[in-house]
């Protein structure tokens, strides 16, 4: 699975990557649609994803990955019965759940960085970091299914772009860059459909 072959004649990868890539595209275009199975091509695609990131040496990546399958599971969970036993609707945060999330975007980002550049050989610790931690506020914000997820993984996944151009991964560059247009057809998506909750309960949880 980790043999190179030529994408068209236009990128290098592997199968490994290849699949990946199809469930990773999957998973957002369920995302995009509300559709509970994205969580099942998440998991998927989180458990192949680590064993590429693991070839490139991206260990903030890799443990991400292993982080994600959990927070699928949990939220798989939250979308089918996250409302009081209900199905989660579209909301929004509040000023204080933003202010959340912003400094646990930096408490993250500090710590994976000391730890990356202490622990590991990787050249990259502090975009490896920064992303690693952005990526961990996006999806627990998905979980909960609040639209700031979109502006987050607008962000982090056009940062990603370069990264992983700069590290080889042409195919997973590509995919981010898909992923930057599915992002911003998932905010205006979930635009339309929010206002399901009452103002009360549009608040991080």
């Amino acid at each position: 699975m980790n043999e190179t072959i030529s994408l068209f004649g236009l990128a290098a990868t592997t199968p490994l990557e290849l699949v990946s890539f199809v469930l990773s595209v999957l998973t957002v275009w369920l995302n995009i649609r509300q559709n509970h199975w994205a969580w099942l091509f998440a998991i998927l695609s989180s458990a192949m994803y680590g064993a590429v990131f693991f070839g490139a040496k991206l260990y903030g990546d890799m443990a991400l990955q292993g982080v994600f399958i959990t927070v699928s599971i949990w939220g798989w969970y939250q979308w089918l019965h996250g409302n009081h036993g209900s199905q989660l609707g579209v909301s929004t945060l509040n000023a204080r759940g933003r202010a959340v999330c912003g400094v646990a975007w930096l408490a993250g980002f500090g710590i994976l960085a000391w730890f990356l550049r202490r622990f590991t050989d990787t050249d990259v610790p502090n975009a490896d970091a920064f992303l690693t931690a952005g990526s961990l506020v996006g999806q627990a914000l998905l979980s909960r299914k609040k639209i700031e997820n979109w502006h987050v993984w607008i962000i982090v996944d056009v940062l990603y772009v370069a990264l992983y151009v700069h590290k080889g991964l042409m195919l997973t560059a590509v995919l981010y860059g898909m992923f930057v247009a599915m992002a911003v057809a998932g905010l205006l998506a979930w635009q339309g459909s929010s206002g399901d909750e009452p103002e009360e309960a549009v608040v991080w949880k």
